[in-house]
């Protein structure tokens, strides 16, 4: 009998390296175009823009530790690197300065551009319209608004320390939880509340739409200018906060909601900064297997008190978006101590997840963010078809909370709830 031959388990061969299909998502003409705009054109002489977002971009897909760890590896790997584009390896002190002098803003605006450029290339990537269920009925943008705090290290970075012996920069976004991908995102040193920061997210958004925060941004002045937008808002209630009761709403026994009020502001500051009435949800919610009593705000009357309920529940998928880019990108060990170079990195950072999370859709990615991360981090410098090595390692079951699906973020029996009042 003759053998049958086996099928091969090896990935198809391309003839760009990983990491190069990786930067080519990146329009050709965008870097040079925001390097001019941007001034950063003034301070690259044998060391291109280009250069340095492929150096930035390759330091947060190999998870690399320090300078030596960055530029050690591209002069190792420098021919390969030189077929992206005409990129170069820099030396240490040609990143180093390049992070501390080169304006931020031009990573932050390719950021922007990148993903609006990624949007118009494949439109389900926005998932506005892809979901099913609820998030079809609802046909408007949720948004969860939060902050997480990147630690530094105190004698490194005296101008992010905000404690006596701490040091931290914070992310402030606006998340988009249809698309899981941000809508607004401010970097700054962790000394002000969050709350002095909730205008400036929450600038861009239209009527109809829905923002949840959480009671640290909680700012009287600021929900009520949302109020006369006509936007609508989801919070959590302080456990001061002094109130009238205006007017009980019925609720059902033995469910999860406890209360559901109309009331004022009783404090003359309060009543001042939102003179109109509000509405007050007292609910039983689960938190680590346990039920718990959580109040909610919110200038929605109308909807079931389950429905505000559940939306702020679904704010906990922000926290899932922190998780994904904290552990497993690289925004512990920092290749600058400047505030330029802190910008710089996490800026890249969140373009780097853009990049996965467009790669993730193309391919169907069906498991975790931090499995795609670890695949592409392995094949870096390999000649491998990078959508269909993906579509292979996609194609096994698996759960998959990175792209999930809105009525997964929003929790079952959202639609049952939604436009009944009670």
């Amino acid at each position: 009998m003759k053998n049958k031959k086996r099928k091969s388990n090896s990935p198809t061969r391309s003839i760009f390296n990983v990491l190069r299909q990786v930067c080519n998502l990146i329009p050709n003409h965008l870097v040079p175009k925001l390097a001019r705009e941007t001034g950063v054109d003034d301070y690259a002489r044998t060391y291109q823009p280009w250069s340095h977002v492929v150096t930035m971009t390759y330091s947060q897909l190999a998870h690399s530790i320090g300078l030596n760890d960055v530029c050690d590896a591209l002069q190792l790997n420098s021919g390969p690197l030189s077929t992206l584009r005409g990129a170069t390896a820099p030396s240490r002190n040609n990143l180093s300065h390049a992070n501390k002098v080169r304006d931020a803003v031009m990573a932050e605006k390719l950021f922007w551009e990148v993903k609006e450029h990624l949007c118009k290339q494949s439109l389900g990537f926005l998932g506005r319209k892809g979901g099913k269920g609820f998030a079809r009925k609802l046909n408007r943008a949720i948004s969860a608004v939060d902050s997480s705090t990147i630690e530094l290290i105190a004698r490194c970075t005296p101008w992010a320390q905000h404690r006596r012996r701490k040091a931290a920069a914070k992310c402030h976004v606006r998340l988009n939880l249809q698309s899981f991908l941000p809508s607004c995102v401010i970097i700054d040193t962790a000394r002000e509340h969050d709350n002095k920061r909730a205008r400036e997210l929450c600038a861009e958004m239209k009527a109809g739409e829905i923002s949840i925060f959480d009671k640290a941004y909680l700012d009287f002045e600021h929900l009520y200018d949302l109020e006369r937008r006509k936007i609508i808002w989801v919070t959590r209630a302080k456990d001061n906060l002094q109130y009238e009761l205006l007017k009980s709403m019925p609720v059902p026994k033995g469910g999860k909601i406890l209360r559901d009020e109309i009331i004022g502001l009783k404090r003359a500051s309060a009543q001042a900064a939102y003179p109109d009435i509000l509405r007050r949800v007292t609910a039983l919610v689960e938190v680590d297997g346990k039920e718990v009593e959580m109040v909610f705000l919110t200038n929605q009357m109308e909807w079931s008190p389950q429905t505000i309920a559940d939306l702020y529940q679904s704010r906990w998928e922000i926290e899932v978006f922190f998780k994904q880019i904290k552990q497993t990108l690289q925004l512990a060990d920092f290749l600058g101590t400047s505030a330029n170079a802190v910008r710089w990195q996490v800026w890249i950072a969140l373009l780097v997840y853009l990049l996965l999370r467009y790669l993730a859709y193309l391919s169907k990615w069906s498991h975790s963010f931090t499995r795609l991360f670890t695949i592409i981090r392995a094949s870096l410098w390999r000649n491998w078809d990078l959508r269909k090595l993906l579509e292979r390692y996609g194609t096994a079951g698996g759960s998959f909370r990175y792209l999930a699906q809105p009525e997964q973020a929003y929790l079952p029996g959202f639609g049952k709830f939604y436009g009944t009042a009670s």
